[in-house]
């Protein structure tokens, strides 16, 4: 047998983006001050903006940790300053301006804005029963149309990816979206990704307008292992 003879192989590889595919690294904030009612959270564009707690100043900095050494295009952050106190540790270490993106704040709370919201979930009022039940946010009073929240996360992502074809970057943003984004684009029911975690990292992966999830939910550099960097 001779060399035009020898058998081809296929092995299995490991992933990489498609060519043109931009990588979006969706990034919790880290946990924010607790809610007080004597003391309701200042508002901006009519939304609660809290500052970071001490421990959330800590998850900041582990963020920056694990992702020092990643090669990242743009770092995005939304109006509220939960966001920017997140990113600010990564965006010193790496000397990256970031940029904010307003269409990925957080989904609107109507008259549970300032804290109420928190006070309401942790009291299990009927209405809070009813926004899991119904997989829907608008069933809190004068709150953002589910819809329209969904478009706005859509549009805002698909904005930041077409800005940056073949790159990666980090987007500091909300619990709310992320699970909103990840929803979209499996097509599962509203709330399937809900709950990600304070300082959490997801991934998803963009093409010609569609989307695909690389990882959920990341919190492996917030404990006391070794943090796996991503390259």
């Amino acid at each position: 047998m001779d060399e035009r003879d020898e058998p081809v192989e296929y092995r299995q590889m490991r992933y990489q983006p498609p060519e043109g595919a931009t990588e979006v690294l969706l990034i919790r904030h880290g946990a924010s001050a607790p809610a007080r009612l004597d003391a309701p959270f200042s508002l901006v564009d009519g939304q609660g903006d809290p500052d970071l707690a001490p421990e959330g100043r800590e998850q900041a900095d582990q963020v920056a940790e694990r992702l020092a050494s990643t090669r990242l295009d743009a770092v995005y952050v939304t109006p509220l300053r939960r966001t920017a106190q997140t990113a600010a540790p990564l965006a010193r270490k790496l000397g990256i301006e970031p940029r904010v993106e307003p269409a990925l704040r957080e989904v609107h709370l109507g008259e549970w804005e300032g804290g109420l919201f928190r006070k309401k979930f942790a009291e299990n009022d009927p209405v809070a029963q009813r926004v899991f039940a119904e997989q829907r946010w608008d069933v809190i009073p004068g709150a953002e149309n589910d819809e329209a929240f969904a478009a706005r996360v859509r549009e805002g992502l698909g904005r930041v990816a077409a800005a940056h074809p073949g790159g990666r970057v980090a987007v500091f943003t909300h619990g709310g979206v992320i699970g909103q984004a990840l929803a979209a684009a499996t097509g599962s029911r509203p709330f399937a990704f809900q709950g990600a975690d304070n300082g959490s990292i997801s991934v998803l992966v963009w093409l010609n307008g569609l989307w695909s999830i690389r990882g959920y939910n990341d919190v492996s550099h917030l404990d006391w292992s070794a943090p796996t960097p991503l390259t």
